[in-house]
């Protein structure tokens, strides 16, 4: 069954992918997963899928493949913090892969049924720490694990992007790609993160 949820005024179904950068400037914990977002190409650090029904979601982190739940539409990073290992992020967007492809509805409704439905098969897996390794199945990391469930439905969700003058990093497969390679919607800003994003510009603020 496909499931609709909205999130942040962001309308999600079955199969979109939830896209995140790391950190939340206003606490401790969030200032360090910060600093881990930086190692990542752009400003997308962590993807999770949404599943359904309400606001459960999957995602490859800390401790492995696991699913959260999004409580009352809004993503609240600290309510959702035990669930995910301590994960403390902000909401980007949402994209979804499948948008523009001029799918039947049953075609749509067929092929999101599969993404979630291998994702959901590699719950309890342990974190992919080798991530030019994104064939396994035998564990995974965030946007591996898009990357590995839209394969089911042949959709290639890496587009190629590479770390410059590092060999073979083309073979990772970036959160950035996912959001920039296709169908997206931006979250609205606020004035938190609005904030945040000049600090990390200009320091002298």
């Amino acid at each position: 069954m496909i499931h609709t949820y909205q999130v942040e005024g962001l309308t999600l179904q079955t199969g979109d992918v939830i896209c995140t950068m790391n950190g939340k400037p206003d606490i401790l914990p969030g200032q360090f997963w910060w600093l881990v977002g930086k190692l990542v190409p752009g400003d997308v650090d962590h993807v999770a899928i949404y599943l359904g029904p309400d606001g459960r979601c999957i995602e490859a982190g800390a401790r492995g493949v696991i699913t959260f739940d999004v409580p009352f539409e809004h993503w609240d990073t600290e309510r959702m913090a035990p669930q995910r290992g301590h994960l403390f992020d902000t909401l980007y967007g949402v994209s979804s892969p499948l948008d523009g492809l001029q799918l039947s509805e049953n075609d749509e409704h067929e092929m999101r049924i599969k993404v979630a439905s291998y994702a959901l098969t590699q719950v309890g897996k342990p974190y992919n720490l080798n991530f030019l390794n994104a064939e396994t199945e035998e564990s995974f990391y965030c946007s591996q694990l898009a990357y590995k469930a839209y394969k089911q439905v042949g959709i290639d969700l890496n587009t190629g992007l590479a770390m410059e003058q590092l060999p073979g990093t083309n073979e990772i497969i970036y959160p950035q790609e996912i959001w920039d390679g296709f169908s997206h919607r931006q979250a609205a800003k606020d004035d938190e993160q609005t904030v945040s994003e000049q600090l990390a510009t200009n320091p002298s603020l």
